[in-house]
């Protein structure tokens, strides 16, 4: 049987942060809003439940006053090392995608890498290529 290949990005950044630091800037609700989203962006609210089948939502604002909200559940929580949940906008629901959060450590850093699969086409993919990228520039930031 033919599996169908669905466009997945894949980012890695060192972070001047531990993998406990850095986990917990993933989901402590408080901590996320400060960097979650790319540089038009602000999160507005995040509500995190990071256990396996607990739900996240994420409601973010750009600058132009356009809201947007992402909720999925968590589908692997490995503390201070992964997280995999599934991603969906509220304006898209039927296209859910996966992301996976892993942290090495590294010296007194560590490198995280993101993997977002499943995808709905390569629109899909720049646009979260652009979003990712530009939060990853607020987590690293966020530890400078």
């Amino acid at each position: 049987m033919h599996q169908q290949v669905t466009p997945s990005l894949t980012l890695t950044r060192r972070l001047n942060a531990s993998p406990a630091e850095v986990y917990k800037a993933w989901t402590d609700p408080e901590l996320l809003v400060r960097w979650f989203g790319p540089e038009n962006v602000v999160a507005q609210e995040a509500e995190l439940d990071p256990r396996v089948d607990g739900a996240y939502r994420v409601v973010m604002r750009e600058d132009n006053g356009e809201r947007h909200e992402v909720s999925g559940r968590y589908i692997e929580v490995v503390e201070n090392e992964r997280l995999v949940f599934s991603w969906a906008w509220v304006t898209t629901p039927e296209r859910v995608s996966r992301v996976t959060v892993t942290l090495k450590p590294d010296g007194e850093g560590t490198i995280l890498t993101l993997l977002h699969e499943k995808l709905f086409d390569d629109a899909a993919v720049r646009g979260h290529t652009h979003g990712w990228t530009g939060s990853m520039e607020k987590l690293e930031a966020y530890f400078a």
